[in-house]
């Protein structure tokens, strides 16, 4: 299992794509000129350069999360803050202790699949501490809607994402109704189908939120997992998040974590059939890796705003040998093993330092993991038929062929710079490289 041809292999395509150039696929949308970033404090909107209609002392915003059905355990994260807290109190100590003590189990911005999640702002005024937990109780604490900052608010708890550092998921300026332009997005790009649409609100100064115009960005990418899918996988919702690379990182969390289940079940299926226990081992250490795997890309995701979403597996009998290697030459042998190339070049190319370090780990875990898959494929090919074994080869040519107009979609310029993700024409070089070398 231990493959020198395939790392060899990875070298070369790694030098080929080198010598393809390195463009990034504009987005489109509208116009930005007159358009600024709104106000953020370490990755999340501030709350500062608010108006309210009476001036609190202090404002917070807050998160919420929790798991569906499991009891009554919420977690609370304090995002960005204004002010000071009880300045005005009668009681200041007592006022600290009501707002320290302050919680919430509903919020406005809610979604609830895997994770449930809300917002809510605390403020303080004189002994008085609130939690504003609607949208409705958030416009009535604002009054007339005066500030961009405002505008972006009211935006974001629209359920609309904002993000602090692009402009085209971001922005914000004055119109001229007496009211505000807001650039926001929905929507996620990972998985089939997917995609992330940029709006133009109008914010009025009565505190209407309506859309004007919509753009699509970027269109989802159905390979964004590194790690090999289960079966009976269902389909994530996506992340609400204001940063590109938040999201990445959530998917990518959702998706090595949905990888342990993939290698558990793999596990159990090649004892089932006969298979040497070093190939049961092996895949046993794969899933080890992937909770490390997990464990990286959930940082990565919430230094970048983002929490991920536990994947949900259904509960399917265990397979045919056929249909496991059916399986594993698509999942393993085609997009795991681009997966694991992709990663070697993330550890090259990411500007962020912190994501280069953990791109060297995975790559080289997830070249194992590939290897794995070719070996497994070499060991159920003796044990098929000769129309199962040319089945397998058509699924993988389909597999490849798939992948190829995948590659071809646009890539968000961050993913790209920061992530180091391949833009489309590298992607492309390397699809080449392994479908001439690996995959003819």
């Amino acid at each position: 299992m231990n493959s020198p041809l395939l790392r060899r292999l990875f070298s070369r395509a790694l030098r080929t794509s080198l010598a393809s150039p390195l463009v990034l696929v504009g987005c489109g949308g509208v116009d930005l000129t007159d358009y600024s970033a709104p106000a953020c404090d370490e990755g999340s909107l501030a709350v500062s350069g608010l108006s309210p209609a009476v001036p609190p002392d202090f404002v917070e915003l807050r998160s919420i999360s929790y798991t569906p059905g499991g009891g009554d355990t919420f977690t609370e994260t304090r995002r960005s803050s204004s002010g000071t807290a009880c300045a005005t109190a009668s009681d200041r100590a007592a006022c600290e202790l009501a707002l320290s003590n302050l919680s919430s189990q509903t919020g406005f911005r809610s979604s609830c699949t895997d994770l449930c999640n809300a917002y809510y702002v605390a403020t303080t005024r004189g002994d008085e501490v609130t939690a504003l937990t609607t949208l409705e109780a958030l416009k009535g604490f604002l009054g007339p809607i005066d500030t961009t900052q405002e505008a972006v608010l009211l935006a974001f708890a629209s359920n609309y994402n904002l993000s602090c550092s692009d402009l085209k998921q971001g922005a914000v300026r004055t119109n001229d109704e007496g009211g505000f332009n807001v650039i926001g997005t929905r929507g996620h790009t990972c998985g089939r189908d997917t995609k992330l649409t940029q709006f133009v609100l109008e914010v009025s100064a009565s505190g209407e939120v309506k859309e004007v115009e919509s753009h699509v960005l970027e269109r989802g990418d159905p390979n964004c997992a590194i790690g090999r899918r289960p079966v009976g996988l269902r389909a994530s919702d996506g992340v609400a998040c204001t940063d590109a690379l938040g999201r990445h990182f959530a998917s990518a969390a959702h998706l090595e974590a949905a990888s342990i289940k993939a290698f558990l079940r793999l596990r159990e299926e090649l004892a089932l059939h006969g298979a040497d226990v070093s190939l049961q081992n092996a895949a046993l250490v794969s899933a080890l890796e992937e909770v490390t795997h997990t464990d990286v890309s959930t940082r990565l995701a919430r230094r970048f705003g983002a929490t991920p979403q536990r994947p949900e597996v259904a509960e399917l009998p265990l397979r045919s040998l056929f249909e496991v290697a059916l399986d594993n030459a698509v999942e393993g042998c085609v997009r795991e093993t681009f997966g694991a190339l992709v990663a070697h070049y993330q550890a090259l190319h990411a500007r962020d330092a912190d994501v280069r370090e953990a791109m060297t780990r995975i790559a080289e875990d997830e070249t194992r993991h590939a290897e794995l898959s070719w070996a497994i494929d070499r060991w159920a090919r003796e044990q098929l038929s000769a129309a199962e074994r040319a089945t397998l080869r058509e699924a993988q040519r389909e597999a490849v062929a798939t992948l190829r107009e995948e590659v071809a979609l646009p890539l968000d310029a961050m993913l790209a710079t920061e992530a180091g993700l391949p833009a489309p024409e590298i992607a492309a070089s390397l699809v080449a490289t392994l479908k001439q070398e690996l995959w003819a």
